[in-house]
């Protein structure tokens, strides 16, 4: 289903251009293109026959160099169309539609004979759009100093943002009118940041927004490649945002060699909030899949020796003499033994049997190698080798022990954002990993960027997040990304980056906790981009039951825990929370065992970001569905409608919900199992407390 249509081709001069228009298949989208008299680069969009963003500016500032900015001409116009049918390696549905219109606008700046290209792509649901520049004699090698790209609102719209950080997005979501962005700054960064190191109007993307008249707007990228990663900094007398790239350095944004390609801007557009949720612009805006062999990429489920160093039971190191001497030459015997060292032998042992007893794919084992005891007593500069384990850690053993009870070890590599390190060990790494059984690393950027003065975004750090994303291809490794940018939908070119964090997820209920209304934002805002590795799961809220010394709360109800599931999507699906507890709450434990990593087909039930959010999935491969439901603040009835069910079966409903008494801070463990035998004219009404959800399973009845 494919199909390529040349509509026509024609120049124009500045004067004729008054405005050039390009619509959606459905023509219920529509971009803009015009010059001012100054010859200057604008556009606009429209959905629905209604402004979204009004005329707003585009081009770039240089490092000694004039602007790109005006004096351009229209050399040339082009259009096409594209319709096609694409299969991911995992994913929220088993196959994505790619259906868009283009317009290409070739720039010429007359005082310079500069050239620049503006490729936009339009879809029912929104734009993509990208600046080009061709190999040229008068533009060759040449440095941004600020993209300026603007993004005007129409009105003082609800926003759901968190500050623009160029090295953290864990924060909480804050909402708030546009025109309070800055006066609230202050305050969401107390506790936050220890320096200026962004705007103090500067918002990061995906910046989720609501119209008065009732319009969703989404304004993000997708194919963050060879480039900075964009914020959006907000003058706030005019209500337009402009992209604010993440300097390098010595400040400058982006080195650039043509030909060159900037990644896609994107704005997705709907009266329906579930459209947002819906919309594969991100991924259809990147290259197709990179790897041949994909066979060796597999959603899984897994469990971690991770929460209990979290929550401070436990340690990661080994012990809490810091070492004097130089990576592998200390007799540990010699020192003493931290006897909260999680990653031993008898512990990792028993998460294996459980994960093996209950069905999981594999155990994630963090603290496992020698350093941490440098890295958090001694200097934040410490390097780790990434193959050499703490005495207690049998490598082998403990594989093979895996192996024989049909469950895989993860590796993790904390790289201490030594980025430089841990290029000069990657082959060593991942060779290590291959010839030990392990299939899958979560490798952490923790800390300021080494060398100094680089940030977590720079295209410097971009550069090395991709890079090593392509190196654990050539080792058949799936990659986990901790503290790295936010994601832009490169798991379609490489489906081996199978989850990322970059946002604020689960470990910080450990830290004081998170807004109880905080899933109820990501969906619409960091997983635009991907999928998030936000390891849910907790079934203990009082992490002082844990640590004593941490009092700690986990802001929501058990049966929401259950719900992110399905919520959060991510083919790499982590239950977080230790055995014993489990084990405390086996019947509710049952959804976790079911549900299901890899989906056939999702459809968004009920959505309002920021309040709630349901959504259906059915398990690929299996005739099972499973549907999350995720609450905010306000207590609710979520409305079920099972029209998505096959018309001729019956089926068998497991609903896990919150009890009428559940209440996230006083009685968050009161839930409720029932089953339904439900058809697909079967409307479920659920009631939903603050912070709380359910989880259903639904099976087919023989």
């Amino acid at each position: 289903m494919k199909k390529g249509i040349l509509i026509f081709v024609f120049a124009l001069t500045p004067q004729m251009l008054i405005g050039q228009n390009c619509l959606s298949p459905n023509k219920q989208s529509e971009v803009i293109f015009s010059l001012t008299n100054e010859g200057a680069p604008n556009y606009q969009m429209l959905h629905k026959g209604q402004t979204v963003i009004a005329q707003s500016h585009m081009g770039f500032e240089l490092v000694d160099a004039l602007p790109l900015l005006q004096n351009f001409r229209v050399l040339d116009v082009r259009f096409d169309t594209k319709d096609e049918i694409w299969k991911p390696v995992w994913g929220e549905e088993k196959t994505i539609r790619n259906h868009y219109n283009e317009m290409l606008i070739a720039l010429e700046q007359q005082d310079k004979n500069r050239k620049m290209n503006i490729r936009f792509r339009v879809y029912d649901e929104g734009i993509g759009f990208r600046y080009e520049f061709p190999v040229q004699d008068q533009l060759g090698h040449f440095i941004i100093a600020q993209e300026r790209t603007g993004f005007a609102m129409t009105g003082d719209h609800i926003a759901h943002w968190i500050p623009g950080d160029y090295d953290t997005q864990e924060y909480d979501y804050t909402t708030s009118r546009i025109s309070e962005i800055e006066s609230l700054f202050d305050v969401v960064l107390t506790g936050n940041a220890s320096q200026e190191q962004f705007s103090k109007t500067g918002v990061q993307t995906a910046l989720m927004l609501k119209t008065d008249n009732g319009f969703y707007i989404n304004i993000h990228e997708a194919a963050l490649i060879d480039y900075p990663a964009m914020h959006l900094n907000l003058d706030p007398k005019t209500l337009i945002f402009e992209s604010w790239l993440t300097p390098d350095a010595i400040g400058n944004m982006a080195y650039m060699v043509t030909p060159h390609n900037t990644p896609w801007r994107t704005v997705i557009v709907s009266d329906d909030a579930r459209n947002i949720l819906a919309s594969r612009i991100t991924y259809n805006l990147n290259e197709p899949c990179a790897i041949t062999d994909t066979s060796w990429i597999k959603p899984m489920k897994y469990m971690g020796v991770w929460w209990e160093m979290i929550t401070g039971k436990s340690s990661w190191s080994y012990t809490n003499d810091v070492r004097a001497v130089k990576l592998g030459e200390t007799d540990f015997s010699k020192v003493s033994t931290n006897k909260t060292h999680a990653a031993n032998n008898t512990n990792v042992k028993r998460y294996i049997d459980f994960a093996a007893k209950h069905g999981f794919d594999g155990i994630l084992v963090e603290g496992w190698n020698e350093g941490w005891e440098d890295w958090f007593g001694h200097s934040k500069d410490y390097v780790f080798d990434f193959v050499t384990p703490y005495p207690d850690f049998d490598v082998e053993t403990l594989n093979g022990y895996a192996k024989s009870k049909g469950v895989e070890l993860i590796m993790h590599h904390e790289t201490s954002s030594s980025v430089r390190n841990y290029e000069r060990h990657m082959d060593k790494a991942y060779k290590f990993m291959r010839d030990n059984g392990y299939n899958a690393v979560k490798s952490g950027y923790v800390g300021d960027i080494i060398p100094r003065g680089e940030h977590h975004y720079s295209q410097f750090i971009v550069n090395h997040y991709n890079y090593a994303v392509k190196k654990a291809a050539d080792y058949k490794i799936m990659v986990n990304a901790h503290e790295a940018v936010r994601p832009t939908g490169i798991a379609r070119t490489y489906p081996n980056l199978v989850a990322n964090e970059s946002a604020r997820g689960t470990e910080f209920q450990a830290f004081g906790g998170s807004k109880p209304n905080h899933t109820t934002i990501l969906p619409f805002t960091r997983l635009v981009g991907g999928p998030m590795d936000y390891t849910p799961g907790v079934f203990e809220m009082d992490i002082s039951k844990l640590n004593p010394n941490n009092n700690s709360h986990v802001n929501t109800t058990l049966a929401n825990q259950l719900g992110l599931y399905v919520i959060m999507y991510s083919p790499l699906q982590m239950a977080a929370d230790l055995p014993e507890h489990y084990e405390r709450f086996m019947d509710a434990f049952q959804f976790i065992k079911d549900v299901g990593v890899d989906w056939e087909k999702s459809v968004y039930l009920e959505a309002e970001p920021g309040e709630y959010i349901t959504i259906a999935r059915k398990e690929k491969g299996s005739s099972n569905w499973f549907v999350g439901n995720s609450n905010g603040y306000n207590k609710r009835k979520a409305i079920v409608d099972c029209s998505f069910l096959d018309d001729k079966k019956t089926y068998m409903a497991t609903i896990y919900r919150d009890h009428k008494s559940a209440d996230f801070k006083t009685n968050p463990q009161a839930y409720v199992i029932e089953t339904k035998t439900i058809t697909r004219k079967t409307v479920l009404k659920i009631t939903t407390v603050a912070a709380g959800g359910f989880g259903i399973s639904i099976v087919p009845k023989n």
